[in-house]
């Protein structure tokens, strides 16, 4: 079994060639230190290395709090700071939009990736000036119908019918499995053909 060398000093990073960032100092750095760009959402941001006697100097220093008014230090020292807002993954829609109607689908995969599709198409049709031709619940029904914010009266029509034949049970064998999928359709097709954008 091999040992396991023990350190005197919490945080040491024992690796040979790496500097102490200190200017003039030429011992080996050894312990880490917050760099210029603070961590984040995109990674552990950088950090500065230093030898024993320059980190302590360092930490010495060092203000967490500099540059903060006095209502953001009292934040910052909240028990419950950090926890009024949900990180992006733990939100119920995971910052895509609401949660999938589980049953209007027959498998998981097609609800997750129709999700993703909409959200890709509501950011493009963010983008253009003929977003504006429809209210958000319009663009909601859109997303259900699987069209973009282009389409004209012929289309959005068209697309109706193919999805009429898709879930309609008379089109399925009489299987009623798709009900629920094609109440959404129509209620998204009854109000997008009233759209001022169709006027």
């Amino acid at each position: 079994m091999k040992r396991v060398k023990y350190s005197r000093f919490h945080g040491r990073h024992e690796t040979a060639g790496r500097e102490c960032s200190w200017p003039g100092c030429e011992q080996s750095g050894e312990f880490r230190a917050p760099g210029a760009r603070p961590s984040g959402f995109d990674g552990p941001g950088d950090y500065r290395w230093f030898c024993l006697e320059h980190v302590r100097q360092f930490n010495a220093g060092y203000d967490y709090f500099e540059g903060m008014e006095a209502e953001e230090i009292l934040r910052a020292q909240s028990p419950l700071h950090g926890w009024e807002t949900h990180t992006r993954a733990f939100r119920p829609d995971a910052g895509v939009d609401g949660v999938p109607r589980w049953a209007d689908f027959a498998d998981p995969l097609e609800a997750i990736s129709g999700r993703a599709r909409a959200h890709v198409r509501r950011r493009q049709a963010g983008m253009g000036p003929q977003n504006h031709r429809f209210t958000p619940d319009e663009r909601r029904a859109l997303d259900v119908l699987g069209l973009d914010a282009e389409i004209d009266r012929r289309g959005l029509r068209q697309r109706y019918t193919s999805l009429l034949r898709k879930y309609h049970p008379d089109h399925n064998g009489g299987d009623r499995g798709h009900e629920a999928r094609l109440q959404v359709v129509v209620e998204a097709y009854q109000l997008l053909r009233r759209a001022a954008a169709f006027a």
